[in-house]
């Protein structure tokens, strides 16, 4: 395996679980629907990016591929994504445990919800935009197999994470405020302050700062 799909992968594995669970709009979805009702709710909701994201990641990645490869456009971007993912780092190093919160909801159609909450979440559209996107047009400017495997990686540790969540507040509601969740969390901060400091060098390269 190449230097460059190990990086992809590594890349992916490190935003997807990070994403799949960071508290957030969807993973507050997966514990409500979990404690409301049962974890194969919750599991409904976990997979509903497989439904939304799809569309989302086309359109960014399309319009991101029509720019030219050393246009400092990309430099804007990818110092804009060193930021979020910078503010990511920092919220994760903060964090302290999740609350658990329920609702009261006539019918479960978890996965419905799932789906209008992902469409209205500005999230995935700045992920996309700012750090998702750009790496999956590098990966596939230089193998198609690389971007597939980014894809593939990320949406395995997403979907898995939340699966995992919902499986875990299932069986223990104190999983949420456990030493484990919040160390796991802590460290994932740290990793993304480091990956935040790759996407500040992208950018200096591409707007001619190194």
């Amino acid at each position: 395996m190449s230097a460059t799909v190990t990086g992809v992968l590594a890349s992916g594995f490190l935003l997807g679980l990070s994403a799949g669970i960071s508290p957030g709009p969807l993973l507050t979805l997966v514990i409500t629907e979990t404690l409301r009702y049962s974890p194969r709710e919750g599991i409904k909701i976990a997979v509903s990016p497989l439904v939304t994201d799809a569309p989302i990641v086309a359109m960014t990645a399309f319009g991101l591929s029509q720019l030219p490869e050393n246009t400092p456009v990309f430099g804007i971007i990818y110092l804009l994504g060193g930021v979020f993912i910078a503010y990511l780092g920092i919220d994760s190093l903060r964090f302290r445990g999740a609350e658990l919160l329920s609702t009261e909801t006539a019918a479960p159609r978890s996965l419905r919800k799932g789906i209008i909450a992902n469409f209205l979440n500005p999230s995935p559209y700045l992920f996309w935009l700012s750090i998702g996107g750009p790496l999956t047009v590098a990966a596939w400017r230089n193998s198609p197999i690389a971007a597939a495997a980014f894809l593939f990686v990320f949406y395995l540790l997403l979907v898995g994470a939340k699966v995992a969540v919902a499986v875990a507040v299932g069986r223990s509601r104190t999983f949420l405020r456990s030493r484990q969740y919040i160390g796991v969390i802590r460290c994932l901060g740290l990793a993304l302050l480091v990956f935040a400091g790759v996407f500040f060098r992208n950018a200096g390269i591409y707007l001619d700062f190194f």
